[in-house]
């Protein structure tokens, strides 16, 4: 497993400043921000700071509309294109895919039509139809796709592993996987490991923050069990720092690698 950090918590006023700083606390990797890869100059800037550094790019995160399951096609389609071609960027730069968020409470305008189907059925059926195409989309590009559940304050869709799994069983998706999210998953899942362990081979990727929402080591979440479960499922990919700091960077990002090391009971170098 690699620990990767979310480029807009490194310290630095360049792309290869803060991969410079990604490489001196120790961490494997780095994820990307998706809206910063919108702006065309600064997506040369970070392809170019990736060849020639050590550090590599696991995964691109944010910069596409959450609008997947809006009433408007014209804004479905807009979350769509945005998405295909963020996988697109991820491939040039050698990046496994894109995370998504499909749904937030915000801007899910799906309206009730209870009898015929509430608007929780309506959202799920409508992601349901979007995901052969999400899926296919990623096929192309030669990347993943990463479905991220979110908490019930952030979405009224899509809160726990097993709806994400259930979703991508249903259609047989081969290159979309979900992305497993500490914070999420400790608002919503009863227990994280047993959520782990039954989504399985469905989790390609996962955030990762304590119970506060800052790094991790703290607050009171159990990441020991969870990598253990992680490892148990035979997970070998990027776990990315999703998260706010309780410190300088400088000061807590260093001592929140070891403590993940120490979590997973490595030295160095992933697991």
């Amino acid at each position: 497993m690699k620990v990767v950090c979310q480029v807009g918590l490194l310290p630095g006023g360049t792309p290869r400043e803060k991969l410079d700083a990604a490489q001196r606390f120790g961490f494997d990797a780095v994820e990307l921000d998706g809206g910063e890869l919108n702006d065309p100059a600064a997506f040369q800037v970070w392809r170019q700071a990736l060849r020639g550094h050590h550090m590599t790019a696991t995964t691109i995160c944010g910069g596409i509309g959450n609008t997947f399951v809006s009433i408007e096609p014209s804004q479905r389609r807009q979350s769509m294109d945005e998405l295909r071609r963020h996988q697109e960027m991820a491939a040039e730069l050698g990046a496994l895919g894109q995370v998504f968020t499909p749904i937030f409470r915000g801007e899910n305008r799906m309206p009730d039509l209870r009898p015929y189907k509430s608007r929780y059925d309506l959202c799920r059926d409508l992601l349901r139809d979007l995901l052969p195409e999400i899926d296919a989309m990623a096929g192309r590009a030669g990347v993943t796709a990463f479905m991220e559940p979110l908490n019930r304050y952030e979405s009224d869709v899509l809160n726990r592993l097993e709806q994400a799994t259930a979703l991508l069983e249903e259609v047989g998706a081969r290159h979309t996987r979900v992305t497993a999210d500490f914070f999420h998953m400790h608002l919503e899942e009863t227990n994280t490991a047993a959520a782990i362990r039954q989504a399985g081979k469905w989790i390609g990727h996962v955030h990762l923050a304590d119970g506060t929402r800052r790094q991790p080591g703290s607050a009171g979440i159990d990441f020991t069990a969870g990598f253990a479960a992680l490892r148990g499922v035979g997970f070998g990919g990027p776990m990315a720092l999703e998260c706010g700091l309780t410190g300088p960077a400088e000061d807590v990002l260093g001592p929140c690698v070891a403590y993940l090391r120490k979590c997973l009971g490595t030295s160095g170098g992933g697991a």
